[in-house]
């Protein structure tokens, strides 16, 4: 079910974009959603920034009071949320500034049943690919949208996981077993022992005792599930064609 944010200080307005929605449903047919109404862009941001609450979609105005819907969503593209967002705003004025911060659509009011539901066909594509190939994790100040392909390899500290990616790193308080259940469903991935979850596109030997990845780091395998990693690994590696 997807998960759609309505942001407007005007309850009418509020109102009119859920029956443009409910129209748009009994139409297209598409897969079940619920929606959370929000009054002003503050409540949003600090319930995504402080509750991990993520939405598939965002409907947007612009002018309110409080911050404006386009500050909004600087903070939230800054937070390192990339999700889709549809302005809906009586102006003109501020289209250039929605491709700035990537958005997928800006509609002027009153709106427009086919531009709306046009609209709503190019978020619902992005949407269905994103949920495709991304992963939401919380991190300190907020959250992250992160593509698999992008993590090298995950160690877990203590109550942390360290995600080591391309040239960063990410520190997130979630335990390795929670972890795993985001990435496992994604063939590259192998879980190495308790502490180590790699992706095993970046590995580039599997001795005896030790994996070698492309970052140069060397990873111990555990005696007890070198014969399990291995077997997952080589099943991969044959399957991309590799051999």
């Amino acid at each position: 079910m997807y998960q759609i944010a309505l942001c407007d200080d005007e309850e009418k307005e509020l109102d009119r974009i859920e029956m443009y929605l409910a129209g748009y449903q009994d139409k297209r047919q598409t897969q079940k959603y619920r929606v959370r109404r929000f009054t002003s862009g503050e409540a949003m941001v600090d319930l995504i920034r402080e509750e991990l609450y993520m939405p598939d979609l965002i409907l947007l105005d612009i002018f309110m009071s409080g911050i404006t819907g386009m500050d909004a969503a600087k903070e939230m593209r800054g937070m390192g949320c990339g999700v889709p967002i549809i302005f809906l705003t009586t102006s003109r004025d501020h289209a250039l500034c929605a491709y700035e911060v990537d958005a997928v659509q800006y509609l002027v009011k009153p709106l427009d049943q086919d531009r709306f539901y046009h609209a709503m066909d190019s978020a619902m594509s992005r949407m269905r690919k994103e949920q495709e190939s991304q992963i939401v994790i919380k991190v300190a100040g907020g959250v992250r949208q992160l593509s698999p392909s992008d993590i090298l390899y995950c160690e877990s500290q203590k109550n942390y996981q360290i995600l080591y990616l391309a040239g960063a790193e990410c520190r997130v308080r979630m335990t390795t077993e929670n972890l795993w259940k985001l990435l496992a469903d994604f063939p590259q991935f192998g879980r190495c022992g308790r502490s180590y979850i790699l992706n095993m596109d970046h590995i580039i030997s599997v001795d005896r005792e030790e994996i070698l990845m492309d970052s140069g780091r060397a990873i111990y395998i555990p005696r007890n599930k070198a014969t399990e990693f291995k077997k997952r690994y080589f099943a991969y590696y044959f399957q991309q064609g590799r051999a």
